[in-house]
């Protein structure tokens, strides 16, 4: 196995000087990605992708803040995320997801944690909205199952249960299969998971017929990519459209954005 890269110092002093921007114009923020899972599970990972979450009405005061600091900004796609940078070094400013459903709302502040990163005073994204987040990528080149396992495995017996399940609402669905997938995956730890949850869980899905009058694709939610097909061609609305999460403008760049490089 390869070592994992370290961060410089360089590195490090662009990531506290962002912090300290955002602190100083006042700006909620919360820290997620690599340092947040890192906290959860004890799995480091040392990338140049540095996750900033804030709320989507505070977007233009943060790049106002860094514009006066210096940075260049980009509103990279205008439904969930920005970016700051100098030279090399850049942060993601995250106001919601690219399948437009994990909205960064005032829950994710009520419940962040208190921690340090790079030896300064930070919140950090709540596990179960980082579950809620993560739990919904599942594309070719990218599937976060792994990450969703390994925080049910580190938080699961203090998981708040209640509001994970009202977070993926009406797409409860994914959040069994992730929980299914632990169980298969943790056989010694299937407890971590209430029995009760599985249970009410597998009884919604066992109760559930179909839907003939309404032929949504839902595999949009999880991939941009592989159900292009099955709404361009097959005849299935777009769930993103019909579940009012995304419009077609940010559909459309979404979409355009699978073949640039870099792109999350």
């Amino acid at each position: 196995m390869s070592a994992l890269p370290v961060l410089g110092e360089d590195n490090i002093r662009f990531y506290r000087h962002a912090l300290s921007i955002l602190s100083k114009a006042g700006i909620p923020h919360l820290v997620g990605g690599a340092y947040a899972f890192a906290r959860y599970t004890g799995i480091e990972r040392h990338t140049k992708d540095f996750d900033i979450f804030i709320r989507p009405d505070d977007f233009s005061r943060a790049e106002s803040a860094f514009q006066k600091a210096g940075y260049e900004t980009e509103l990279t796609f205008p439904h969930w995320l920005g970016k700051a940078y100098k030279g090399d070094d850049f942060v993601d400013l995250i106001f919601s997801a690219g399948n437009g459903v994990a909205k960064v709302d005032d829950r994710w502040f009520e419940h962040a944690v208190k921690e340090k990163v790079f030896d300064v005073d930070v919140e950090l994204i709540p596990a179960e909205e980082m579950i809620w987040s993560k739990g919904l990528i599942m594309e070719r080149e990218r599937f976060d199952g792994a990450d969703v396992a390994h925080v049910l495995r580190a938080t699961g017996e203090k998981l708040d249960w209640t509001r994970l399940i009202e977070r993926f609402g009406r797409h409860w669905r994914v959040l069994l299969a992730h929980l299914i997938l632990f169980t298969f995956i943790y056989p010694s730890d299937r407890s971590k998971v209430p029995a009760d949850v599985l249970d009410s869980l597998m009884k919604r899905a066992g109760e559930e017929k179909d839907d003939e009058a309404d032929k949504v694709c839902c595999g949009t939610i999880i991939s941009r990519q592989q159900y292009l097909k099955d709404i361009e061609e097959w005849g299935y609305k777009d769930a993103r459209l019909e579940h009012g999460l995304m419009s077609r403008e940010d559909v459309h760049r979404w979409t355009a954005g699978i073949e640039v490089d870099g792109t999350k």
